[in-house]
């Protein structure tokens, strides 16, 4: 029993460990640079430090990542839980579950030679031709870019969506079904009026949780964003995010500042994060009925 609280409380103090070194490392940055830091100016060698550009790639990525792999995760996970037979429910499953397990330099290598050409001759001018009238679609089509860095962070979230809302799905008590459908509805009145509303939140946590896999992605995403500090309106221009720029430029940072400002970056990240992440755990832990006792 004794071991089995002191694995509990090493995992907190673990967390608690790297939020206290991290603040502890980004101080000088704190007091150096302040409030300073909430620009878009990043010249490390010229003593700007502002990241609001990398938060700007961070959010917009991270939102196409949902957007896309939100509807094909939930979509996937209803049909797995309440449509397919079991026989070929059980191994499709298994398959998504394990692109999680694929590691994101892969998914890099990937979305760099496969994908930024794609987007490059193909899907970014098929877009601009669409919607060309919208600022999201204009300017020149590098291949890299947000929309490159969105759509591989789609790819590497749908098995989290897809796994998390599979299981909130079948928790769905098997009443809820069986009286819908003795009221005479439908199979798609039964799965949008009696699973989808009861598994809500869990879905919602699901989405949550993808969102905080999509938010820490460092190295498929610094592949294929293009790695320029900016903010621009078009998808098809290059960008940044707080976790690639950590991956771009740790190795190379010089000077205690510039060191410094991306430990604090990496803290703001952490923080996020693992908000996030609490929050979505909250939803799913709520939906699963275990909550509710």
């Amino acid at each position: 029993m004794f071991l089995l609280h002191l694995a509990a409380w090493l995992v907190l103090a673990i967390v608690v460990a790297l939020f206290v070194v991290l603040l502890q490392r980004s101080l000088p940055a704190i007091q150096h640079v302040g409030l300073s830091a909430f620009s878009v100016s990043w010249d490390p060698n010229g003593g700007h430090f502002g990241i609001l550009t990398f938060v700007f790639g961070t959010l917009v990525t991270s939102a196409i990542a949902l957007l896309i792999a939100g509807p094909i995760g939930i979509g996937a996970a209803l049909f797995l839980a309440e449509l397919a037979p079991r026989r070929l429910a059980v191994p499709v499953a298994m398959l998504i579950e394990l692109l999680a397990a694929v590691p994101s330099v892969v998914y890099g290598l990937w979305g760099l030679f496969v994908m930024v050409p794609a987007i490059r001759t193909a899907l970014g001018p098929a877009l601009q031709h669409a919607f060309g009238f919208l600022p999201l679609f204009q300017g020149p089509i590098y291949g890299v870019g947000m929309l490159a860095g969105g759509l591989i962070l789609a790819i590497m979230v749908v098995p989290t969506v897809a796994a998390i809302s599979r299981y909130v799905f079948e928790a769905v008590p098997i009443h809820q079904r069986e009286g819908m459908l003795a009221l005479g509805a439908t199979k798609w009145e039964m799965l949008t009026k009696a699973v989808m509303p009861f598994a809500a939140s869990g879905v919602i946590g699901a989405l949550v949780l993808g969102l905080g896999r999509a938010l820490g992605e460092a190295m498929a995403v610094v592949m294929v964003i293009g790695n320029k500090p900016q903010i621009v309106a078009s998808l098809f221009g290059p960008g940044y995010t707080m976790a690639s720029v950590l991956a771009n430029e740790f190795s190379e940072a010089t000077g205690k500042v510039y060191i410094s400002m991306l430990i604090e970056i990496a803290l703001l990240l952490f923080v996020v994060s693992l908000v996030v992440n609490v929050f979505a755990r909250l939803l799913v832990w709520n939906a699963s009925g275990r909550g509710r006792r």
